[in-house]
């Protein structure tokens, strides 16, 4: 892939398309726009400024080509067809996508390439884009690609006996790095997918996972070393089989959010909820037990404060399970303590709070290694 960037940075929004356009190689004329929707959207200055990257030389024929300029990213992947029926032997196309300057287009480059070869089919059974001057036909398919791609992410182009279907893939964005600390969970049942899909050392690493255990754990017990567990997680995460939650200690501090309130309006949530968070499936806990213990989580109050208060065993809640529910869907966040150094400590004294939080990580390191030295 080859790119050309000038004064922007790639945020990885992923904005709609706001033009397509198809350009060509006119044997008389050079590089040229001969049809775009909407119309006159890339102007005749803008275009000949990067006509070199739309219709390239050679080795870059049918590589994807990301041209990014001070307001809009232009995506293409030019074509060239070998022919002694073309004026110069040959015909030189270049169907573009164009974005905002700041989205992300790595996932219209499939699209892109899935077009640009459903056009040259056409050229090469029919002379679909050079035998006429008139592209209204071509207009009306660029039309509908944008309308279809931006509202549905999908779009079905027929032309004649040829059909070619087109589809957008979101991708995920890259998962941050995993820490020893994290303890993965699955977002759905272990029995929702097969363990044989994955690689010999993420079966190894699976029956571990269990919500409970950190990846320190989870490395030691399953006998596979520390950094080959991380990106096992990581896939996992990728592919949205898994989550990260911050491990469970009595000590801990919750604070319950906002989305709480979904659990008083939903009333297949409240089930998954019951379900999930009763001690004894058979004597399923109440809802309103539930919603108050998530609702008295709070600053200042640690999850032992609040067993020993609400005695959740009582309320056939299992304390555990509820914090993992609570921060899978959002119900709670964990809330951490955070040094904040004042102006008027001297230096000595904020190099001391700096060492101090230092210790306090390592302090979280060794909670996470205590059990399997």
């Amino acid at each position: 892939m080859t790119s050309v960037t000038e004064n922007t940075k790639d945020k990885g929004q992923e904005d709609p398309i706001r033009c397509i356009f198809f350009s060509e190689f006119h044997h008389i004329v050079g590089p040229m726009i001969t049809c775009q929707v909407p119309d006159n959207f890339i102007s005749k200055d803008i275009f000949d400024t990067v006509s070199v990257y739309i219709i390239p030389k050679a080795k870059l024929q049918r590589s994807t080509i990301t041209v990014t300029l001070k307001d809009y990213k232009i995506l293409g992947f030019p074509v060239k067809i070998d022919d002694k029926k073309y004026a110069r032997n040959a015909f030189y196309f270049n169907l573009c996508f164009v974005c905002d300057a700041e989205a992300r287009t790595v996932h219209y480059e499939p699209v892109v390439k899935k077009m640009s070869d459903f056009l040259m089919a056409l050229e090469e059974e029919n002379c679909f884009l050079s035998a006429s001057e008139d592209k209204t036909r071509l207009a009306e398919m660029l039309q509908q690609v944008m309308h279809d791609l931006n509202l549905h992410k999908m779009c079905t182009l027929t032309e004649g006996t040829m059909t070619s279907h087109l589809k957008v893939i979101k991708l995920a964005p890259e998962p941050k790095p995993v820490l020893d600390h994290q303890v993965p969970i699955f977002l759905e049942g272990r029995e929702t997918f097969q363990t044989d899909q994955w690689d010999l050392t993420t079966q190894q690493v699976l029956p571990y996972i269990d919500g409970f255990n950190h990846v320190a754990r989870i490395a030691a017990e399953a006998d596979v070393e520390n950094n080959l567990v991380k990106s096992c997680v990581q896939n996992l995460i990728y592919y949205g089989v898994v989550t990260l939650i911050p491990i469970f200690q009595y000590s801990n501090v919750y604070a319950a959010t906002p989305k709480l309130r979904e659990l008083a309006e939903n009333t297949k949530l409240q089930e998954r909820c019951i379900t999930y968070t009763s001690k004894f499936p058979r004597q399923p806990a109440y809802l309103r037990d539930i919603y108050r213990m998530y609702a008295s989580m709070t600053h200042g109050s640690s999850m032992r404060d609040l067993c020993q208060r609400l005695n959740p065993q009582n309320l056939r809640i299992n304390e555990r399970r509820l914090v993992q529910f609570g921060l899978i869907e959002g119900f709670i966040r964990r809330v951490y303590k955070e040094h904040i150094v004042l102006m008027k400590f001297a230096a000595v004294q904020v190099n001391q709070l700096r060492n101090l939080k230092i210790l306090l990580n390592a302090i979280q390191m060794l909670l996470c290694y205590g059990n399997n030295i």
